[in-house]
């Protein structure tokens, strides 16, 4: 669990693992002292092998021990449970440092001391799926056995050591597993979130496309045929008309979202899909000043794919390119194959760039860094381009450009 997150779903869990922990050490210590010093040696009716002629912290010790429990209740009723596990393992550790080193320190006796909870805090680290209290456990029951040991010059300590380095090995597996466990439960989860909203955004689309898609082709044939009637009357039919295309890209964008989407693979050149592109693009290009340099790298193999969508991604993506430089620049396109049967299309642009928190943003539903843009255009790429069993990765630096790559497998396999 990550600490100082104040989720309240991780501090219920924390706390749930907090108030079993604490239990479980309480009972395993004090049982453990009153079996192991009291009750066994009556049993067997002969004194404590371990007996010290020092007696170490004595009463004291079993005092420091509880009076970690208030601590822990405090920082626990403050709403900082986190910390409670830290300072029990800290506190222990310090306690029985102390009490070992007065028990053995300058007599002849074999070291001959440890209580179950040392083993307790090891195995019960996964619990927490926590990488630096795992390693804080770990090294500080290792470290503690060395550190006597090498204090007392006494070889009985290697045995715990080892002891505690295989149960160590056995939580750190526990603790991966544990992580990978709810690495696995979130991307899961994340994707049915996704998952949902696109189809809730899907049918809100096609609703939404197919009402404005009729009265926007009847207003756009209107216009034209007024502006072939009176020709010389009005400057604004151009861009009347040009609005109304811009609005019914949008409207193809919402259609796309809400409709199944059915490829057919289909042998392409990505040769022909660029240069189709290009010209698509070239008068926008040319109206902002835009040089578009393509650089191919050898002769590029068949694409299997969709050429109608592939072109609406290059399409969406160079106008986003062309988009990014009002006052002009150049735009580099380069394409080449990669290893393992992989075709890449690189698109750099020498626009303003994009902020590194919005990057992780893009391709999200209406999220845009245009003024006048949606944010279904990027989406809808994306989106194409996992559907061909791509991926589409953004680099960029503010005020040097934007370089989108897209990767896609020459061939599809299961089509």
């Amino acid at each position: 669990m990550k600490e100082g997150i104040n989720n309240p779903k991780l501090i219920f869990e924390e706390r749930k693992a907090i108030i079993l922990f604490l239990w479980l050490f309480n009972l395993l210590y004090y049982s453990f002292e009153i079996f192991y010093f009291y009750i066994r040696p009556k049993l067997n009716k002969k004194v404590n092998p371990f007996d010290t002629n020092e007696v170490g912290l004595g009463v004291w010790l079993y005092i420091l021990i509880f009076c970690l429990l208030p601590i822990a209740i405090y920082f626990f009723k403050k709403g900082n449970p986190y910390v409670v596990k830290y300072i029990y393992i800290i506190g222990y550790i310090g306690i029985d440092i102390i009490d070992n080193l007065m028990k053995y320190l300058g007599t002849t006796d074999s070291f001959g001391s440890g209580n179950i909870v040392e083993v307790l805090f090891i195995l019960f680290c996964p619990i927490f799926v926590n990488n630096k209290y795992f390693w804080v456990v770990s090294l500080g029951m290792i470290g503690k056995e060395l550190l006597l040991g090498l204090i007392l010059q006494d070889l009985n300590v290697l045995i715990p050591t080892v002891i505690y380095v295989i149960l160590s090995v056995i939580a750190y597996i526990l603790v991966i597993r544990f992580n990978s466990y709810i690495q696995t439960l979130t991307t899961v989860y994340e994707e049915l979130r996704q998952k949902e909203k696109l189809a809730v955004i899907g049918q809100m689309a096609a609703a939404i496309g197919h009402e404005i898609r009729n009265p926007l082709s009847s207003l756009k044939g209107f216009t034209q045929l007024q502006q072939e009637r009176y020709p010389n009357t009005n400057d604004y039919y151009p861009i009347m008309i040009q609005e109304i295309d811009r609005i019914n890209s949008i409207v193809n964008d919402l259609m796309y979202i809400g409709k199944p989407r059915v490829i057919k693979f289909e042998k392409a050149s990505i040769e022909e899909i660029i240069a189709y592109t290009l010209s698509i693009t070239q008068q926008q290009a040319e109206r902002q000043g835009v040089i578009v340099e393509t650089i191919m790298a050898g002769p590029l193999p068949p694409l299997d794919c969709d050429d109608k969508q592939l072109k609406q991604v290059f399409i969406n993506l160079i106008k986003n390119a062309i988009e990014a430089m009002p006052e002009g620049g150049r735009i580099e396109i380069r394409v080449k194959v990669l290893e393992k049967r992989t075709l890449s299309v690189s698109i750099q642009d020498e626009g303003c760039g994009i902020a590194d928190e919005n990057i992780l943003n893009l391709g999200e539903p209406f999220f845009t860094t245009k003024t006048d843009g949606t944010g279904l255009g990027l989406m809808v790429t994306d989106q194409i381009i996992k559907d061909h069993r791509g991926a589409m990765k953004i680099k960029s630096i503010i005020d040097k450009g934007t370089r989108v790559i897209v990767t896609l497998p020459i061939l599809q396999i299961d089509k």
